[in-house]
């Protein structure tokens, strides 16, 4: 298997000296070591260099005019990106998360800060949606994927509606557009005035007026551009339409290859038509954008929206995987792009593990501290609960500096189970447990119900998880039933470790290397994530969730 530290050879020469001075800016411990090289060897090529916000999290903009993606670190897959004014708003794929669709705003597209979750009760899996505005109000376009903890949906997709008068909120209950067996809605307004939802597979259906039904049948209306049959990709998989209007033409944009398997899979595709009913012409130079080799930075890169950025220019707002920390999940990418004479439009980002120019010079605190003191309910923002139904959040409470969860089940798998998102590739989680009733609890770094490791204790003993199941080696931790937990993740190395008082910290005799947590172990599009859980019957109490970011 190819090392993790394939990027580092790659990546740009010459941007460690160029950014290592900046405030806040911080280099990996490979690129510290680089220098310690002897005179007459060469030297690698110094690896990207982020700066540091809350946390010591790693942000895009370097403070210099220019940004080093992602632009949003960690899981934020399938981004939907609206322009309103001199505003943008981006949500993305919340799958299994409950709340779900957290909406970010941005005024420059590189600094991005929470507004708040838009789906307070999902009703399924939640797939790519979009964001719309029409007649001053807001719409998402949702598709619910039929899971097990699932109210009894009538297909294994099915669209649903939710709207706004504010991207705040507050935002409707959703509402069933009646249309099964598709994904990744893709709203437009056409040359007629009518409103049209795109789906995957070249289908489309009218909307009524008000966007909140269907006027007509499904039907097919284009094919995407087809890549030829030797290229290595995971599946065809035509998705992810995203649609504009610029200059006389409609513009389709289209992902194809698959969104995970291999590197050079999953592809930007663009089309464009006079008429909303088509005839569609293929860009004569797709795709758009592709990953070619696996010694790049950034892998199967697709899924994009365009939109005008702050100075007029043109920009691709998506997704793909960190080489080397698939663990990580797809994380959100800018890159600009330039319209031709012809009226089609080229990516112009070049090498993405380079800095690139920021789109404006204004700028905002990015991101949110992962660090909870549990004052506040900050579920949707920071906290989701994981693949259970919006009344499972009846077993969430929060108060007196306290996150209570009431326990079921036998274990990580089907408890009760609460993550959050991180985008850094070395962190440090710590907390404070404690037991209440016949339960176990404890921490976790959590990929889905299949996969995970941590640790729980039960009052009498510890277990150790590693690989979705408790490990063959447990640890000989103390029985109690209040225990600090500490996870480190360094560069996918996971330790972890325990104290009764909080000071004194024991490391546990087995470490896991976590490289192989990802999707294409598990077919599942998610990613490796802090994680607090209970199992049993009574309730497991956390206070002072601390995340560090680490050198």
């Amino acid at each position: 298997m190819e090392s993790r530290r394939t990027l580092i050879k790659l990546a740009a020469a010459g941007v460690l000296g160029s950014i290592a001075g900046l405030p806040g800016s911080r280099a990996s411990a490979s690129a510290k070591s680089a220098g310690a090289c002897s005179a007459g060897k060469s030297k690698p090529a110094a690896p990207p260099v982020w700066r540091t916000g809350i946390e010591g999290q790693r942000i895009a903009d370097l403070g210099d005019g220019r940004y080093l993606n992602p632009i949003l670190s960690g899981d934020y897959a399938d981004p939907s990106v609206l322009k309103d004014g001199d505003d943008y708003y981006m949500t993305h794929s919340s799958f299994d998360s409950a709340p779900g669709l957290l909406i970010w705003h941005s005024r420059d597209l590189v600094n991005w800060r929470p507004v708040g979750p838009a789906l307070a009760k999902p009703l399924g899996t939640v797939f790519a949606v979009d964001i719309a505005k029409h007649d001053g109000r807001y719409f998402i376009y949702i598709p619910f994927m039929k899971a097990p903890w699932s109210p009894d949906l009538p297909s294994f997709a099915n669209t649903y509606v939710i709207h706004a008068p504010s991207m705040a909120g507050p935002w409707s209950d959703p509402i069933d557009l009646k249309v099964g067996g598709l994904i990744d809605p893709g709203h437009v307004v056409g040359e007629d005035g009518h409103r049209y939802l795109f789906f995957n597979d070249g289908k489309r259906v009218r909307l009524t007026a008000d966007g909140l039904a269907t006027a007509g049948p499904v039907e097919t209306v284009y094919e995407a551009w087809r890549y030829p049959d030797d290229w290595i990709t995971e599946a065809w998989s035509p998705e992810g339409p995203k649609l504009f209007r610029k200059g006389g033409y409609f513009y389709l944009v289209n992902a194809v290859g698959g969104t995970s398997g291999p590197a050079t899979g999953h592809m930007i595709v663009a089309a464009r038509s006079r008429s909303i009913n088509g005839p569609w012409e293929n860009c004569p130079h797709n795709p758009i954008q592709r990953t070619l080799s696996k010694d790049e930075m950034w892998w199967s890169r697709g899924h994009a929206t365009c939109v005008e950025g702050p100075s007029g220019k043109w920009y691709m707002i998506y997704h793909g995987y960190e080489n080397g920390y698939h663990t990580l999940g797809r994380q959100t990418l800018l890159e600009p792009i330039e319209w031709t004479a012809d009226g089609w439009f080229r990516a112009t980002g070049g090498d993405l593990s380079k800095p690139l120019p920021k789109p404006a010079a204004a700028a905002e605190v990015h991101g949110m501290p992962h660090s909870d003191a549990f004052e506040n309910d900050r579920f949707g923002t920071l906290w989701s609960l994981y693949g259970s139904t919006p009344a499972e959040k009846a077993r969430i409470a929060v108060a007196d500096r306290t996150l209570s969860l009431k326990a079921k089940g036998t274990g990580p798998s089907n408890g009760v189970v609460v993550t959050q998102q991180v985008g850094d590739r070395a962190y440090e989680v710590t907390v404070d447990v404690e037991l209440q009733g016949q339960v176990t609890g404890g921490l976790l770094l959590f990929f889905d119900d299949r996969l995970y490791l941590g640790m729980g204790i039960d009052g009498t003993r510890m277990t150790s998880y590693r690989g979705g199941k408790a490990s063959y080696w447990p640890e000989p931790a103390p029985p109690a039933r209040r225990m600090f937990m500490r996870i480190t993740n360094r560069d996918q190395v996971v330790t972890f470790y325990y104290s009764l008082d909080g000071k004194n910290w024991t490391r546990h005799g087995v470490r896991s290397e976590v490289t192989g947590y990802n999707a294409n172990t598990v077919d599942n599009l998610l990613s490796l994530r802090p994680a607090l859980f209970g199992s049993g019957d009574g309730r497991v109490l956390f206070r002072n969730f601390q995340y560090r970011a680490l050198e």
